[in-house]
């Protein structure tokens, strides 16, 4: 760790360090409000599928591309409680638990699975888990007839949901310091790395040539991030309003720049467990820059019309290319003897198949990344009807090194060695 007055920066993983097995991290990628699974579900299963359109960004990656077909999250129906859809989605896609229905104070879920894994080895990092998000999401009154803390996909405890941070900036500082900071103090500096320059600099003199190269790819790849936060900052809304701190103007510049971070928190070991919601369930969004200006959430109900379903397709697709940006800077970002995609678990998928429908029961999840050798990808796996998603819940832990016998309704596991 690097430390100066009001920053601190975690260091990676270096051949001078003791060696040790690099960790394996946990990542949830939540795509919202359903998928077009035509669109999404290869047709044939085994090792010989081809990519569908939404999943094409990641045929390049296909040796490390694991999608699973039949899983269900039925606690996210309605079982006798009504309307309420988007918010059992959400809150029950990793705690395989039946939320109660209520807008008020007596909110009741279960513990999700990303909160099991930091309670495991959360204890090893600085931060047990990070949550991010590229929408805002009310904790505060009634959303889709629940209570609006039902947003939260990640919950510590039966009553404790974790909502997820949407400001770069406020992340990049949690990670890097910068807190007990004012925004007087922020504009007084260059950067973050100015304040921590000379410890680097004495740490330079007694390291290898690979690991200065490293060290200095990684303070800049640092410098890189804070450079877009800034920007970002300094961009304008027209018609003079102002935009939240560190929040960049398009959605693709915004969720790469939390992938980076997320990427980052991992390089440093400052955390092994991440949740990242693109957007909220049943969310209002819009995606202009994929051609669809209209919120994410009224395009779903699409009624079988072929111009809304093609809208929510370009949605799911544009989703997914940012995603496949992230695996490829996982993938560039070394770690120990192989990259970080190599020690990473990744799962990417919704809590709903068909949103038209309100599908429960078949829902889109692939997962990729090495997991430490306990992920092999390349295949379509179809499981039988309504086999739990908490299942592949309890596997990707155990990838993690975290032994979980069971998550909320899980009946076994699902096999991601092959």
């Amino acid at each position: 760790m690097l430390r100066a007055a009001g920053a601190s920066v975690a260091l990676p993983f270096l051949e001078a360090m003791a060696a040790a097995k690099a960790p394996c991290r946990l990542m949830v990628v939540y795509a919202p409000t359903g998928m077009m699974m035509p669109l999404w579900t290869p047709a044939e299963e085994g090792t010989r599928f081809k990519f569908p359109r939404i999943l094409a960004p990641l045929e390049k990656h296909r040796k490390d591309v694991l999608v699973l077909s039949g899983l269900a999250a039925n606690n996210g129906r309605a079982l006798g409680d009504g309307a309420g859809d988007h918010a059992r989605a959400a809150s029950s896609y990793l705690t395989g638990a039946h939320p109660r229905k209520t807008e008020g104070a007596d909110i009741r879920c279960g513990v999700s699975m990303d909160q099991i894994a930091a309670g495991d080895i959360g204890a090893k990092t600085r931060f047990p888990s990070l949550e991010l998000t590229c929408e805002d999401s009310r904790q505060a009154g009634a959303c889709d007839s629940y209570s609006c803390v039902y947003q939260s996909i990640a919950w510590k405890s039966e009553t404790q949901p974790l909502p997820p941070e949407m400001n770069p900036r406020a992340v990049f500082d949690r990670l890097f310091g910068g807190l007990g900071m004012s925004q007087a103090e922020r504009d007084r500096r260059k950067s973050i790395l100015d304040l921590v320059s000379r410890q680097a600099a004495g740490l330079k003199l007694d390291l290898g040539s690979a690991d200065r190269r490293k060290l200095h790819e990684y303070m800049t790849s640092i410098r890189e991030v804070e450079t877009r936060i800034q920007r970002a900052e300094a961009s304008t809304l027209p018609g003079g309003a102002e935009r939240p701190g560190g929040i960049p103007p398009s959605f693709a510049g915004h969720a790469r720049l939390m992938f980076d971070l997320a990427r980052l928190a991992f390089v440093t070991d400052s955390t092994r467990v991440v949740t990242f919601m693109l957007a909220r369930e049943g969310g209002l969004r819009n995606y202009p820059e994929a051609g669809v200006p209209e919120a994410h959430h009224s395009v779903t109900h699409h009624r079988n019309d072929p111009e809304l379903m093609e809208k929510v397709a370009k949605i799911n697709c544009y989703h997914l290319e940012q995603f496949a940006w992230f695996v490829e800077r996982m993938k560039e970002t070394a770690d120990g003897e192989g990259s970080l995609f190599d020690h990473s678990a990744l799962l990417y998928g919704s809590p709903l198949g068909d949103p038209n429908a309100h599908d429960h029961g078949n829902l889109p999840a692939l997962v990729t990344g090495g997991g430490n050798g306990a992920i092999r990808g390349g295949r379509h796996v179809r499981y039988k009807a309504e086999t739990p998603v908490t299942n592949l819940h309890v596997s990707l832990l155990e990838a993690a090194g975290v032994r979980a016998e069971k998550v909320g309704d899980s009946s076994g596991r699902v096999d991601l060695a092959g």
